[in-house]
């Protein structure tokens, strides 16, 4: 097998236009240099470099070669750059986007571990709902709670695991307005829902039969933060979707009542995005990993409300996004 080494030895000489200049920048002797370019002109059988006294140029063959010997020569040195950042300890400055529900209920209570872990990152932690431009606004992660995936066009984004939300009223409400007993029911019901709705809040569910219903909703109230959904609901202002994790304890109370308990609405997919995975620093990458083995083992109870991703299968739907 042809030696690696040649090829980047061949693509100094080419580029700095002479043995001793390629020999002077590789720290090696010239003459060994030149031996090994004779040899390397001997195992391909074709002459790669034209030589005179004054000058020295590439032949037709050796233009072609060299455009492999820099593609070789540049992926080498790129792999060894992203593993020696792989390899480094997390230091710097590490900026994350998280929505407000996701940062108060899982993300929060998982940062003293991080940074006890990495203590040369300084996180800078910004909790909005706001959707942003990672590279606009210089932010390395944007934590993300959707019903679906759309086109993120050049990020990357990680599936870390699913939210799963639940349809729920204040039974006083329920006592009020009737208990549905089917989707169409709602129709005629007051919904609460997250701001930007236009033309009322729709919902699509999967009934215990496989069959599919979407129905549109009048809101009586709307919010940019389920926390305060949460109390609307609760104070009876109507029905709302609230992630699982946040009602657990108001259903076991009796605060709130589980709404068409026999249909489900779509999981949030719960995913972080970035710019690129080319280049990424030691403090991002280790962040994504501490978060992917923590949220993978909140199976356990350890952390509210996001189950691991099913191997395989979609995520349709059109519920409300789970912030």
């Amino acid at each position: 097998m042809q030696d690696l080494n040649d090829m980047r030895y061949f693509a100094e000489v080419a580029e700095r236009g002479g043995f001793t200049a390629a020999a002077r920048a590789l720290g090696v002797p010239t003459s060994r240099l030149s031996r090994r370019i004779a040899r390397l002109e001997a195992e391909l059988g074709m002459r790669l470099l034209q030589r005179t006294t004054r000058k020295l140029s590439l032949t037709a063959a050796g233009e072609q070669y060299l455009r492999h010997c820099l593609a070789v020569r540049d992926q080498a040195e790129q792999a060894w750059a992203e593993l020696a950042q792989v390899s480094a300890e997390p230091r710097g400055i590490l900026r994350v986007v998280c929505p407000v529900t996701l940062a108060q209920t899982v993300v929060g209570p998982l940062l003293a571990e991080y940074l006890g872990r990495y203590p040369e990152v300084r996180l800078d932690l910004q909790v909005s709902n706001r959707v942003v431009d990672l590279v606009e606004e210089g932010v390395d992660i944007a934590l993300r709670v959707r019903s679906e995936l759309g086109d993120s066009g050049s990020e990357i984004a990680k599936w870390l695991g699913l939210s799963h939300a639940l349809l729920v009223a204040s039974p006083q409400r329920l006592d009020r307005d009737g208990r549905p007993r089917e989707p169409a029911d709602l129709a005629k019901m007051a919904a609460v829902g997250m701001s930007g709705i236009e033309g009322g809040i729709r919902l699509r569910f999967s009934g215990p039969d496989g069959e599919r219903h979407a129905v549109t909703c009048r809101p009586a109230c709307t919010a940019d933060d389920l926390i305060t959904l949460r109390f609307a609901i609760l104070g009876g202002v109507g029905f709302g979707v609230l992630p699982d994790y946040m009602c657990h304890e108001d259903l076991a109370a009796g605060r709130l009542e589980h709404v068409l308990p026999g249909w489900s609405l779509p999981p949030g997919i719960v995913h972080a995005v970035y710019p690129s995975r080319r280049g990424m620093a030691p403090a991002p990458r280790a962040f994504l990993t501490f978060l992917g083995e923590k949220l993978a083992d909140s199976a356990d109870g350890s952390l509210p409300g996001i189950s691991p991703l099913p191997e395989r299968g979609g995520h349709g739907g059109q519920a409300p996004p789970v912030r």
